[in-house]
């Protein structure tokens, strides 16, 4: 709606993971760095953690994007599956035949398929997003994947994307087998200011805003403050930010259009942050309250 009112060849914020829109900050290519020689080691298992928004999914794009034709992947997008659709999932991802109706028939035919695999030279990865929704069970079984395996190598390498609380799950003492086996972890975390910056211009540029500088200093220090450096939240609060400096016939987005897409995208919640940070007693008074509802009994 407001492109061509900036010049725009395309919408520049969207939700929609585009690779043409790619952009590694030093935190999302450090991860990068260590999926790709987790795998290219072969051994053990990889974790790849980070809050809400922060890049996992674009790391991952990149990463598959980077794989030579030696790796074969299966990619579990959606972990509340139960241990039979766990592997039957598997199998039919990487292409294989899943022959027969139970759980061991499924076991066989994967490890059919990843003895072929090796035999030809092939190196099947198997990826697992919102690996932090993987129960207990659900995770001992995939550590015991890993234990499919020849003389010299593993037949299967494993990486698990979660958000942080994957972390605490792994150090459940239920799950310390498979923690053991963790070679190579990484965390993304949110962009820092400067790399917000160039991950705003970035973004701006590939839509065709041809280095005009769109976004002032102010707007971007507001934007910075309100998004914390978390790029899915830094593209919610620019789409309605752009969106509010265009029905005003603005060359750029001020820091009112940033505070404006804030308490739009926020509501309520911006309006107590920002209530919060004017009267301290009243945090201090609320946070005494949140203890007391924690641990039922005052701090």
């Amino acid at each position: 709606m407001y492109e061509s009112a900036f010049g725009l060849t395309e919408k520049p914020f969207s939700l929609t993971p585009d690779p043409d829109f790619l952009f590694l900050s030093d935190s999302h290519q450090k991860a990068l760095d260590h999926l790709l020689f987790g795998l290219e080691s072969g051994d053990g298992f990889i974790v790849v953690t980070g809050d809400v928004g922060v890049g996992k999914t674009t790391v991952c794009r990149a990463l598959l994007r980077q794989l030579s034709d030696r790796y074969v992947t299966s990619i579990v997008l959606n972990p509340m599956l139960t241990e039979k659709e766990l592997i039957r999932g598997i199998l039919e991802d990487f292409g294989a035949e899943a022959k027969g109706g139970t759980k061991k028939d499924h076991l066989d035919a994967l490890n059919r398929f990843l003895l072929e695999s090796a035999e030809t030279g092939k190196r099947p990865v198997l990826i697992v997003d919102e690996a932090q929704d993987l129960t207990p069970t659900l995770l001992e079984q995939v550590r015991l994947l890993s234990n499919l395996e020849t003389e010299k190598r593993k037949l299967i390498q494993i990486v698990l994307i979660g958000q942080i609380e994957l972390k605490a799950k792994l150090s459940m003492h239920e799950l310390r087998q498979l923690d053991q086996r963790v070679t190579v972890r990484a965390q993304i975390l949110p962009l820092d200011r400067k790399a917000m910056r160039r991950y705003v211009d970035h973004r701006l540029s590939v839509a065709g805003a041809g280095g005009r500088q769109l976004v002032t200093d102010g707007a971007e220090k507001t934007l910075y403050r309100c998004s914390g450096g978390v790029p899915r939240v830094v593209n919610m609060l620019c789409d309605r930010a752009f969106l509010s400096a265009g029905l005003r016939d603005a060359g750029s987005i001020e820091a009112q259009d940033v505070r404006r897409a804030a308490e739009s995208i926020f509501e309520r919640g911006w309006r107590l942050r920002r209530m919060l940070k004017t009267f301290p007693k009243a945090a201090a008074a609320l946070a005494g309250l949140a203890t007391i509802a924690r641990t039922g009994r005052g701090a």
